[in-house]
């Protein structure tokens, strides 16, 4: 029989695979581009669209807020074709590598919208030509990234799956936090403008792209199931795995309802009427609106360890924290940072500037939110998905993230209308909603996970090279 191409299953070590640095550093490269692109979305689509004249004519806000959480809906409804793709017949390695060429194609297709050729086309048909392609892209590798990092692990090495996947969703924090920074510098700046704001991002993807392929050698290639995958996915255990888990993803899509208008949506637009300058005693500077989300980054990088090495063992001596505890806490942090939103935006309505420091608030208690939910939510998929389901898996994860998108997307598009109706959900009243909402969900959650019984899947391992010897009595 010959030699697989690939290692196939995770090796018998008890340190780090060494295919994840390079999984990791894709990782960082990639959400570079996506957060970067995504950041400068709605001002983009309001401030800078123009016509086929060339003369501006940016979308309304709450169309622009519609669309936006629509493009994200789709970015995180696609991997259930990657899942299909890479559990059924590709595998997640070149299910990976063929969408992120498809993922770089798209970004340089929302670079084109800025040049001549681009406005006499039609800069709209462009966007969403370029958003249905980063979509597809970016949605179809997500289940498998996350996967992937995970089948590099097997029994002997699994007491550091938490922990990488701290440092995985770290690099996410890492590439994001940069580009969140420079894309609206160069959106704004007259000699830059969208083409290089866009542009860049999708330098970064092919740098991703570029360091996934360098690590292909290095990394455990688990095949695609095939028909069996279709067979456990539709076994009495397969539907059993995804109702299970089901009743733990409808408390995090609404995590994801909130959660998505701090980054580059409902938040930077309450940043338009915010003093956003920064007086720190010796210096000061005046961020960008865009710009703000961009603590949310520098925040998660300083809680992951943090969390993973001194926070979660200090509560677990008296309060052992599960990965269910974990989320939920996660849910109550989430609807308290919603209140401090809603306190702001009331301040706006009655005609004050408050200074961003207060949406500094919101995103420290957010960013600890999003740590107990999002990282562990990433392992819980992992580990509660039969090895063959793994992608299909954090398909329905991120989902549960395009769901949850729907929400405030629906809402948006319908504010005139409700307000017709007598139901005013602008301004403050708009943050109060999700408020309550949140802080709803957060309690009925307490009783529904009590009942939820957990069970852990882990790749088999190969067998390591000294174990023969080692079971013959040779010498260590």
């Amino acid at each position: 029989m010959a030699k697989p191409e690939y290692a196939t299953s995770p090796p018998n070590i008890t340190g780090m695979p060494p295919g994840v640095p390079y999984i990791i550093g894709n990782e960082g490269a990639e959400r570079f581009s996506f957060y970067g692109m995504r950041t400068i979305l709605i001002m983009f689509m309001t401030q800078y669209m123009v016509n086929k004249s060339g003369v501006l004519e940016g979308m309304p806000q709450n169309e622009a807020q519609g669309w936006f959480h629509q493009f994200v809906s789709s970015v995180y409804w696609m991997p259930i074709i990657g899942a299909l793709l890479s559990d059924g017949w590709l595998g997640k390695y070149r299910t990976i590598f063929y969408l992120s060429i498809v993922y770089c194609l798209g970004h340089f297709t929302l670079a084109f919208m800025d040049t001549a050729a681009g406005i006499a086309f039609g800069q709209k048909w462009i966007l969403a030509i370029g958003l249905i392609l980063i979509a597809l892209g970016a949605g179809g590798i997500k289940p498998c990234v996350s996967a992937n990092v995970g089948d590099q692990f097997g029994e002997s090495n699994k007491h550091l799956l938490s922990k990488i996947f701290g440092w995985f969703y770290f690099s996410i924090n890492l590439g994001s936090s940069f580009s969140i920074y420079l894309c609206p510098i160069l959106l704004h700046e007259a000699n830059w403008g969208p083409r290089w704001a866009f542009g860049l991002p999708g330098i970064l993807m092919f740098i991703a792209t570029v360091i996934f392929w360098l690590g292909r050698n290095k990394m455990v290639h688990v095949p695609p199931g095939g028909l069996g995958f279709l067979r456990d996915m539709v076994s009495k255990e397969g539907r059993g795995v995804l109702l299970r888990v089901w009743t733990i993803f409808v408390f995090t899509m609404i995590f994801w309802a909130l959660w998505d208008q701090s980054s580059g949506g409902e938040w930077t637009i309450q940043c338009q009427n915010m003093d956003l300058y920064l007086n720190l005693g010796f210096f000061g500077f005046t961020l960008l609106p865009e710009q703000v989300n961009v603590v949310n980054g520098i925040f998660i990088l300083a809680m992951i360890p943090f969390f993973n090495y001194k926070l979660y063992p200090w509560i677990s001596r008296v309060f052992p924290l599960t990965e269910l505890r974990k989320i939920g806490l996660g849910l109550f942090l989430t609807a308290l940072s919603f209140v401090v939103i809603w306190m702001i935006q009331l301040n706006i309505d009655h005609g004050g500037r408050p200074t961003v420091w207060w949406q500094f608030l919101a995103y420290v208690i957010l960013s600890a939110g999003e740590v107990m939910v999002s990282i562990t939510g990433l392992e819980f998929a992992y580990t509660q998905a039969p090895n063959r389901m793994k992608s299909l898996l954090m398909a329905m994860w991120l989902l549960s993230i395009s769901l949850g998108n729907q929400i405030p997307s629906i809402i948006s598009f319908l504010i005139p209308k409700l307000k017709s109706m007598g139901m005013n959900l602008e301004g403050a009243n708009y943050f109060r909603f999700f408020t309550y909402l949140m802080f709803a969900t957060s309690i009925i959650y307490i009783f529904v996970s009590r009942h939820y019984k957990e069970r852990t899947y882990l790749q088999s391992q190969e067998p390591h090279p000294e174990e023969p010897m080692l079971a013959a009595g040779a010498p260590t």
